[in-house]
């Protein structure tokens, strides 16, 4: 094998395929990357893989001598980042393949090598018949993901609610996720790219909506994959009964669904509502990061005080051994005077995905769910429960 590559393009691929790579593998050739170097279509391949989630990714090189390798992720990528820009030229002798070679990476700045180790133990990434796709611009997912992924659980002994809950109802996609504090759920419209035709000739139908659960991890590295695209690029996303995978020009990724029945969400969102404000989204973003700096580990608590008459929030945050703050806020009201308390930093996550200048707020009782929405443009509600103020 000998390639010819930008020192960029080899560091910006190997960077986000290497975020596949599992920090302790189950098996030892999964701790490295495979590299493919086609002679025929001057290409380089890259896979990263922990046999739940898998990323490929090519780039343009030129090929002088095709081959298959793979090398230790975490060494070959911390060599890589630390080359100067310009040229890298990354060969072994074919001979020595047998023996696992010492792979030679040639720089303006000099030298290494690298044991590589056979491909043959390398597992294959999960393939699924790709009959059809569902497209999403890039504008849209990342709306979808970003008004979603805060609100997922951590908390591996509920794995469910570690994932994001997609689903298709014909030509619109919606994201959910909660972790049993709050739920953010989104919806997003499927990209066509000829409305006309598509409307005639291929006919969405009830046959193609699905449901899926995808980990939440997945999708946070299919952000850095779109990260590399173009707003006006779209996503395909395929799905069958053990998998979905999502392409986007010659960046791949793919993801294990997660077993087991999501929460039925749409019963907890309440219909009606006792009260309601409608507030400068910025101005409460700015005022909670302020009061925030009493609130500690133990005390994240912080109040919302309705003032029908002043037309004003007035938001508080006390803390006995270290004082308290207090600030006022225009908003429209509806309804009654009114106390309520919220976990600050859960309510801070959500404030900042509702990405619209006004938020609407709308109540009912003071430890019944809170509805927060963007006034304008997304398609987002946003769930959360109070905290109980105790005096």
């Amino acid at each position: 094998m000998k390639i010819v590559c930008s020192q960029v393009d080899l560091k910006n691929n190997l960077s986000l395929i290497s975020r596949a790579v599992p920090s302790r593998p189950t098996h030892p050739i999964l701790a490295n990357v495979l590299l493919v170097a086609d002679e025929d279509k001057n290409q380089i391949t890259l896979t990263g893989f922990d046999l739940s989630l898998g990323m490929r990714t090519t780039f343009s090189a030129e090929v002088e001598e095709g081959g298959v390798i793979t090398l230790p992720a975490k060494l070959f990528n911390d060599i890589i980042t630390r080359l100067p820009e310009g040229q890298i030229v990354l060969e072994y002798e074919e001979d020595e393949l047998d023996e696992n070679p010492l792979v030679s990476l040639n720089s303006l700045s000099g030298k290494f090598q690298l044991r590589g180790v056979k491909a043959d133990e390398y597992p294959e990434l999960p393939t699924i018949e790709k009959e059809e796709a569902f497209y999403l611009s890039i504008p849209a997912l990342s709306e979808g993901l970003k008004g979603s992924l805060f609100a997922a659980s951590s908390d591996e002994t509920k794995q469910i609610l570690t994932g994001i809950h997609l689903k298709r109802q014909l030509d619109s996609l919606e994201f959910a996720a909660t972790d049993g504090h709050r739920l953010a759920v989104v919806k997003t419209i499927e990209e066509k790219e000829d409305e006309d035709e598509t409307e005639t000739e291929n006919p969405i139908t009830e046959e193609q909506n699905f449901t899926v659960t995808i980990p939440a991890r997945a999708l946070r590295e299919l952000e850095k994959i779109m990260a590399m695209g173009k707003e006006e690029d779209s996503m395909a996303l395929y799905v069958d009964e053990g998998q979905v995978v999502f392409e986007l020009g010659t960046q791949h990724l793919t993801s294990r669904k997660l077993d087991g029945a999501y929460p039925n969400y749409n019963q907890l969102i309440p219909k009606s509502f006792e009260r309601s404000i409608v507030i400068e989204r910025k101005a409460l973003i700015d005022s909670l990061e302020r009061v925030s700096v009493l609130t500690d580990q133990k005390n994240n608590l912080v109040k919302f005080s309705l003032n029908t008459e002043s037309k004003q929030v007035n938001v508080s945050v006390e803390a006995k051994e270290l004082g308290n703050a207090k600030e006022s806020i225009d908003a429209e009201i509806i309804g009654d005077d009114f106390e309520i308390g919220f976990n600050i930093r859960y309510l801070m996550d959500g404030l900042k995905a509702l990405s619209t200048n006004e938020i609407k707020f709308q109540f009912n009782g003071v430890t019944q769910p809170v509805i927060a929405t963007p006034v304008g443009g997304m398609q987002m509600t946003y769930l959360i429960m109070p905290v109980q103020i105790r005096d």
